[in-house]
Formats: C-alpha cells, sequence, structure tokens
C-alpha cells in the first residue's frame, strides 16, 4: 500500500508565501521551507522539480496579493495617482519583503514595473484616464514624474529612511502632483 501524502502543493506554497512575506525571497531555500513545515526536503522535490519552478508560483502569489491589497485600499482621494501612491507606500511599509520582491528585483518572470503595477484591473491605465479627464495636457508624462517620486519614497521604506506618516504622505503627493502640473 502506498504511504499516505501528509505534505499537499498547498501546504508548501503557502509555507513558502509566509517564508517569502517574514524573511525574503532569498531566504526561499529547500532547507528552510522543510524546516517551516516540518519534514524533510524530499516532499517539495517530489511536487517542484526546482525550487525556482515554486520561487515562479510564489512570485505569481505576490502579485495577486498586492493587486488585492490595492484594490482593498480605501479610494478617497480626487486626484489622480494620490490613492495609487498612498497604497503602493504602504504596501512596502507593512509587506516589506512582498515589496522587494516584487518590485526590487530584476527577475520579474517578464514582467515590468508598469506590468505589476497596472495589472488585470488597469489601474495606471484609470489613472492617467482621471488625470486627462481633469485637463492635464500629458497625463502619461505626469504619472511618469509621480510613479517616480511613489516608487522612490516606497524604497525609502525598504531602507528606513521614510518616516512620514500618512497624513504627511497624502500631504506630499498633493504638493507633488500640483508641483509638476505647474499650479
Amino acid at each position: 500500500m502506498a504511504r499516505k501524502e501528509t505534505i499537499t502543493k498547498k501546504d508548501i506554497q503557502d509555507a513558502a508565501f509566509d517564508l517569502v512575506c517574514e524573511e525574503g525571497v532569498k531566504n526561499l531555500t529547500a532547507r528552510k521551507l522543510a524546516a517551516k513545515i516540518g519534514c524533510s526536503t524530499q516532499p517539495i522535490f517530489r511536487v517542484y522539480q526546482n525550487m525556482e519552478e515554486l520561487t515562479l508560483e510564489i512570485f505569481e502569489k505576490a502579485k495577486k496579493y498586492f493587486a488585492d491589497f490595492y484594490n482593498a485600499y480605501p479610494k478617497l482621494e480626487t486626484l489622480p495617482f494620490l490613492d495609487l501612491g498612498l497604497s503602493y507606500i504602504s504596501f512596502a511599509q507593512k509587506e516589506p519583503f512582498l515589496f522587494q520582491a516584487l518590485f526590487l528585483t530584476k527577475e520579474r518572470y517578464d514582467n515590468t514595473l508598469y506590468d505589476l503595477l497596472n495589472g488585470s484591473t488597469m489601474t495606471v491605465v484609470k489613472e492617467i484616464n482621471k488625470a486627462k479627464e481633469l485637463g492635464v495636457k500629458d497625463p502619461g508624462a505626469l504619472f511618469m514624474k509621480m510613479w517616480i517620486f511613489i516608487h522612490g519614497s516606497a524604497c525609502m521604506v525598504i531602507t528606513g529612511d521614510y518616516d512620514l506618516n500618512k497624513e504627511q504622505t497624502k500631504q506630499l503627493l498633493f504638493e507633488t502632483y500640483y508641483g509638476f502640473i505647474g499650479k
């Protein structure tokens, strides 16, 4: 009689995702994962050919996690790019290792930063259209300027150099938006 599998693919994925959230993708090793699950590495390699295959699945799960985080984030601002900026910076604050795995790595599995940010809900496109509706002459250029500012702020969160609260961040994004459009 065959031995019953007690460690499922979902168990491995969940533990791997938790490990990435807690320690970062660089610490996602078969040995650390096996220790977290409480098994040998054998069940991991029974399900996955290699760690790269698992890492890709965790990357996809992190993309969905970020999309869900963004979609659940309260959308209270009327100015384009403010809610996007607030949620992105908040994600860096609350999930620094996931932020790094998604936005601060060269290995994005054929995704650009724009692809990750825009997602399946066309987040960036909607924000650019919102700016266009408000009469911004070049909303694509405005997005690029705001994005550099927003991404830089989120990177400062990761390095520990960002200590602004939500209201201060909101005010800074507001001033940046109006500074870029010349008002």
